[in-house]
């Protein structure tokens, strides 16, 4: 099997992590105009990759955006590493834009479920990033500049749509499914693991504030190569 592209990298970073360091530029009106500012946010992904946010009309980051739409999010993927220098990291850089997406609004409570009970305040809202370019550092010496369409992917719509029943499908149905491909296959204990998102590359997964990708080793596309590639994921962790 040849070696993930740079895209593909950054594309998996997206999608794995549950966070990222927001970068904005101080608006006019607040003390050192002009000047960067870094915040934590809780991040979700579109099918493309486009990250998606929640955040409050009352914090700064929020204030910044509406003064200047240009954001950079990194996602940093070393934790737990001896050497995180040697760790992949990617930084997007594109622009934010409010969104009433009821999907997207979705597939982000899917992905952090304490956020259902604020994601209606009159003071919250949505958040779309459309994505410039990213520079990658997957390790020393592995430095790319990506283009927004290396970033993205394919988009596969026929699974966008079907992905909230899947998800339901998956969590009441194959509960037990769930429960081994976090166990056997990506080797974290517990009970209690569920299906929060799935793609054409993977499904993501959760239990408390632990968040785990489950690779595919096939591209899928639509609801039945879903359930395909599932199943043998079952198969495999059972044979594990």
């Amino acid at each position: 099997m040849s070696e993930p592209g740079p895209g593909s990298i950054a594309r998996g970073l997206i999608r794995s992590l549950d966070r990222a360091s927001l970068g904005t530029l101080m608006r006019p009106d607040a003390p050192d105009a002009g000047s960067p500012y870094a915040s934590l946010v809780l991040v979700a992904c579109d099918h493309d990759a486009s990250p998606i946010l929640l955040i409050s009309t009352l914090a700064d980051h929020t204030k910044n955006l509406t003064a200047d739409a240009r954001v950079s999010l990194l996602f940093d993927g070393t934790a737990g590493l001896d050497e995180p220098l040697t760790g992949p990291r990617v930084s997007v850089q594109g622009t934010a834009a409010k969104t009433d997406d009821k999907r997207l609004q979705a597939r982000f409570v899917a992905r952090h479920p304490g956020s259902a009970m604020y994601a209606g305040f009159k003071d919250f809202a949505f958040w779309q990033v459309t994505v410039a370019r990213a520079h990658l550092v997957a390790g020393f010496g592995k430095i790319h500049w990506i283009a927004a369409d290396d970033i993205h992917g394919e988009v596969a719509s026929a699974l966008a749509d079907a992905e909230p029943g899947i998800i339901e499908h998956m969590n009441t149905d194959h509960a037990d499914a769930v429960q081994l491909y976090a166990t056997k296959l990506l080797g974290h204990d517990g009970n209690g693991w569920t299906m929060t998102g799935i793609d054409p590359e993977g499904a993501d997964l959760r239990r408390g504030g632990t968040v785990l990708r489950l690779p595919f080793a096939n591209r899928v596309a639509t609801a039945e190569q879903a359930r395909v590639e599932l199943v043998r994921l079952v198969k495999q962790a059972r044979s594990a």
